[in-house]
């Protein structure tokens, strides 16, 4: 028998949203990504990157990735040691955990949302609680002074959509007296963020990825922004080569060509207020989404059956066996054709 840690030998896995093999036979709106290809920038970036013999690949990349550094510290109007780049939010995340929560210590999230959370505090033995949605969309029984190490809002929420405004996320992190994490992977396809918390609340921490809006979940590019004491911390336990020579270039391409950017974000949006009207006129209940989803709830509430039906006619979405959402399913914002044909086929379904 292995001689595993009993948290590890007991934990169930994260299971990730299913990638099939055929993937360009399918509809695929089950992974939140983007339907539009990366600025042609990011290739360009790529390849000279690799120059014509791939020969820079022998070489470990620059391990602070300060060109990615710079580029968002620039953007989003920090100075650079507020910003660190990773492999992914997931990393962070990971790494957010690690430097603040011990063995027993609380970590808290709401539910609804990225159950990973959960998953990445077990490894580390930490405790887990979490807070569900009162009908206002506010938390639940927050308290006046939450005690845990960590608590994680996601902002907009996913998969339900639903964001949180500045003035009551300033609210949740006076109550906390560890760290709040503002999780805000999709917060590019929402009318507002929570950037300028990092400066106002000392316990904020904002993080973001490129996999959605910048259409780079291929190359598992993340960043955080918070005090630089934070970042500090968190610079101390990564992997010290942690972002590739190619995600580094690409992100620094991908950051720099706002134009492309801005455009592909107003397409998604532009079709997502179409297609939850779509679904409204066919008798689905939709919640007003800040994502580049939308959480749709069947007449008859029967998420699996809607699911198996679409996945017959090769459109996968995401449903979810957790009974809070088992009633509805997460549908990803694709192309207008794509979202065409899935409201027909949701209306063919009934």
């Amino acid at each position: 028998m292995l001689p595993l840690r009993k948290i590890i030998a007991e934990m169930d896995a994260y299971i990730p949203g299913f990638q099939p093999p055929d993937a360009l036979s399918w509809i695929k709106l089950n992974t939140n990504e983007n339907p539009y290809p990366p600025s042609p920038r990011v290739r360009e970036a790529i390849l000279a990157e690799l120059g014509d013999d791939g020969e820079t690949l022998r070489k470990y990349p620059d391990p602070q990735s300060q060109a990615g550094r710079d580029a968002a510290a620039k953007l989003y109007g920090f100075d650079p040691s507020w910003v660190i780049m990773a492999n992914g939010s997931d990393e962070l995340i990971n790494n957010l955990i690690r430097a603040f929560a011990g063995e027993g210590e609380e970590v808290a999230y709401v539910a609804p949302s990225y159950s990973y959370y959960a998953t990445l505090a077990k490894i580390q033995g930490a405790q887990v609680r979490t807070f569900g949605f009162a009908a206002d969309w506010t938390l639940a029984d927050f308290p006046h002074r939450y005690q845990g190490k960590l608590f994680f809002l996601t902002s907009p929420n996913a998969p339900l959509g639903v964001t949180f405004d500045n003035a009551y996320i300033k609210e949740l992190a006076g109550c906390c007296s560890g760290i709040l994490v503002v999780d805000e992977a999709y917060a590019d396809f929402s009318a507002d963020n929570a950037l300028p918390l990092v400066r106002e609340c000392d316990n904020v921490v904002i993080t973001r990825t490129l996999s959605k809006s910048y259409s780079l979940a291929g190359m598992r590019l993340g960043l955080a922004i918070a005090r630089p004491e934070i970042i500090a911390a968190l610079d101390k336990i990564r992997d010290h080569y942690n972002v590739d020579r190619l995600a580094q270039a690409a992100v620094v391409a991908a950051l720099h060509d706002q134009p492309y950017f801005n455009s592909c974000v107003t397409k998604v949006c532009a079709t997502r207020e179409r297609f939850s009207a779509g679904l409204q006129k066919i008798g689905y209940g939709v919640i007003p989404s800040s994502g580049n989803y939308v959480f749709a709830l069947p007449p008859d509430k029967d998420g699996k059956r809607v699911y198996d039906a679409l996945f017959s006619r090769k459109i996968l979405v995401r449903h979810f066996s957790d009974p809070l959402l088992s009633h509805g399913l997460r549908i990803t914002i694709g192309t207008d054709e794509e979202m065409e044909r899935t409201l027909a086929a949701l209306a063919e379904i009934g």
